[in-house]
């Protein structure tokens, strides 16, 4: 997938991505990959920037944990994070609906 077409809609992505539970970092962009059967495969370098700038807005928590010796971050969502994803959810809905029904709906290309 095009990174132009994520635009905007990484935050939901990764928001979505922690509904389940808590995850560390690279959990969450396996998860994403994963749950997109790999069409959407994050490189690192765009995910723990994006999670660090969702928990500076308040929309997840971190903590540090020592794992096998190694200290990582794991991230859950906060009950700003979860109503942020709602929005994001309605706000997918209506952008979807209203794409659809402009590319399904009329002859491709367009005839005159």
């Amino acid at each position: 997938m095009r990174a132009e077409a994520l635009k905007g809609h990484l935050d939901g992505l990764l928001l979505a991505t922690l509904e389940g539970g808590p995850q560390h970092g690279y959990a969450v962009k396996e998860a994403l990959r994963e749950s997109t059967e790999g069409h959407i495969d994050l490189p690192t370098g765009t995910v723990y920037p994006a999670l660090h700038r969702l928990e500076r807005a308040g929309l997840i928590s971190g903590s540090w944990s020592v794992v096998g010796g190694r200290r990582r971050r794991t991230y859950e969502l906060t009950a700003e994070g979860r109503k942020a994803l709602s929005d994001e959810r309605d706000s997918w809905q209506e952008f979807a609906s209203a794409v659809t029904a402009a590319l399904g709906t009329r002859p491709w290309p367009a005839t005159s």
